[in-house]
């Protein structure tokens, strides 16, 4: 296996930890969107209690990468989505969420 597939299966072990369907290709392309970060052990999680980091995610991902407008429904579903994978998972992959951000918030055209 390649250091991509394992890292795929790392993202597919949290997916089906939370009881996630999800579509493989789209999470293909969105961790390979985030390029050599995901090798990263730091750069590869989201700390899902720094607001700082959660202000970067709206800031680069949201706002920059999928083209929304900054609001209060960004934090809301970036505050859904870290519950959704719960505090229980320490290390929240950065691909898994963003990819949970895409599906919630209508954006899979993105990645088309």
């Amino acid at each position: 296996m390649s250091k991509f597939d394992d890292c795929m299966a790392d993202f597919k072990k949290q997916l089906d930890g939370i009881g996630v369907s999800y579509d493989e290709a789209l999470l293909t392309k969105v961790a390979k969107g985030l390029g050599p970060s995901i090798y990263n052990r730091d750069s590869s999680t989201v700390a899902g209690s720094d607001k700082s980091e959660l202000d970067r995610v709206k800031a680069n991902f949201l706002v920059k990468k999928l083209g929304l407008k900054d609001g209060p429904a960004l934090d809301s579903a970036i505050k859904d989505v870290i519950g959704q994978i719960g505090s229980a998972t320490k290390n929240k992959y950065r691909a898994v969420v963003y990819y949970l951000l895409v599906k919630k918030l209508g954006k899979e055209k993105v990645y088309g």
